[in-house]
């Protein structure tokens, strides 16, 4: 019988796992924005990752699960698209918010912003237009 080999367990630095990469801007394309990420472990059936923002993100939306965000640096306006409006948090650096399953949402840092993300997977729907509904 064979056994699946599964990655020794480790500790990450979060600052040094950012090291060398770019952050999201304005500029940054649809191709680049996949590489700017930090993919930082996989768990059960979601994954962590990292990324440095000084643009707001793409909308997205995560159909089998919620999004936990960890604001490792600065502060972000988590923009959310509810109905019948939509909703703006503030979260501060140190501080976590739960993105709702299904919800499309948007990260806006203020002005820069380093952010972990425990989520699904299977990621759902990314959107660069100025309302995906």
């Amino acid at each position: 019988m064979s056994r699946l080999r599964r990655p020794r367990p480790r500790a990450r630095d979060l600052r040094a796992a950012l090291r060398g990469r770019p952050a999201i801007t304005a500029c940054t394309t649809e191709r680049e924005f996949a590489p700017a990420c930090v993919e930082l472990a996989r768990f059960d059936r979601g994954h962590v990752t990292l990324v440095r923002l000084a643009t707001p993100s793409p909308w997205e939306k995560h159909p089998d699960g919620d999004e936990l965000l960890y604001i490792a640096q600065g502060a972000i306006d988590v923009v959310l698209l509810t109905q019948p409006r939509r909703a703006r948090v503030r979260v501060n650096a140190g501080s976590i918010f739960v993105v709702p399953r299904g919800v499309w949402h948007r990260q806006i840092p203020r002005p820069i912003a380093s952010v972990l993300s425990a989520l699904p997977s299977a990621h759902g729907a990314i959107s660069w237009a100025s309302d995906p509904r």
